[in-house]
């Protein structure tokens, strides 16, 4: 039997709401890592049934950003910095690997290079200074670098990685200089693989996320400790 037109596609669009605005809260630390919460206290302020709330909490869980404890309900999960730090490790192998495969066969194919230059090889009147727009093309260039590899597992996996590293790495764009940075760097990335200077890409790039890296960490631990300062002068956290 054929489910009535307009209404498969409601119950996981109100699921996805549920969940894009819960990453948000703990995204902008109005919810902290060891903040605790029922179901029934998201259903209400979310103004849901439990049923969608559930679901959006476990495909957190599944990405890493809570914790479900039996009887005592869930958790946003201590920000690890041992964990950060490895995904970024991973990351840096992916995209290592990606590069020499693309710069063996830049002069036989350079049609995704040439697209990605059109986007970051531009005039500085050109480029984008929005830090969120700035942070997605960010995260579509190394994703884009990698799929251009040809090996899809490879390509799945970044993916995954890229989204559960996604809520710190966007605080690398939320100052100027680092929007700026990236241009040229990404650039200069890419110069050096039509150019078959693979060993220096590889350099380029290593540099460009290592940079990256130390950066997101130092913002975030800067903004733990002001969301923990507003806790302790007693400043409403809400979600939502």
């Amino acid at each position: 039997m054929e489910a009535a037109p307009g209404r498969a596609g409601r119950p996981q669009s109100l699921v996805d709401g549920i969940y894009q605005r819960l990453k948000e809260d703990i995204s902008e630390f109005r919810l902290l890592p060891g903040d605790r919460f029922s179901e029934g206290e998201v259903a209400g302020r979310m103004a849901a049934s439990r049923t969608p709330v559930r679901q959006a909490l476990y495909r957190l869980e599944r990405e890493g950003y809570l914790e479900v404890h039996f009887r005592s309900g869930w958790q946003v999960r201590p920000f690890d910095f041992e964990r950060f730090e490895a995904l970024y490790d991973l990351r840096i192998v992916l995209e290592l690997a990606a590069v020499e495969r693309l710069c063996r066969r830049a002069g036989e194919r350079p049609g995704p290079l040439a697209v990605l230059c059109r986007t970051w090889q531009v005039e500085e009147g050109e480029r984008l200074v929005d830090g969120r727009a700035v942070a997605e093309l960010d995260e579509a260039f190394h994703c884009q670098l990698v799929a251009a590899a040809g090996n899809a597992e490879m390509a799945r996996v970044h993916r995954e990685l890229s989204e559960r590293i996604r809520i710190v790495r966007r605080l690398d764009f939320t100052q100027a200089q680092r929007v700026a940075a990236t241009y040229e760097e990404h650039g200069h990335i890419l110069a050096a693989m039509l150019d078959g200077r693979c060993a220096e890409a590889q350099q380029l790039l290593r540099e460009h996320v290592e940079r990256s890296k130390a950066q997101v960490r130092g913002i975030t631990q800067q903004r733990l400790w002001a969301a923990r300062q507003r806790e302790a002068a007693g400043a409403p956290v809400r979600t939502g």
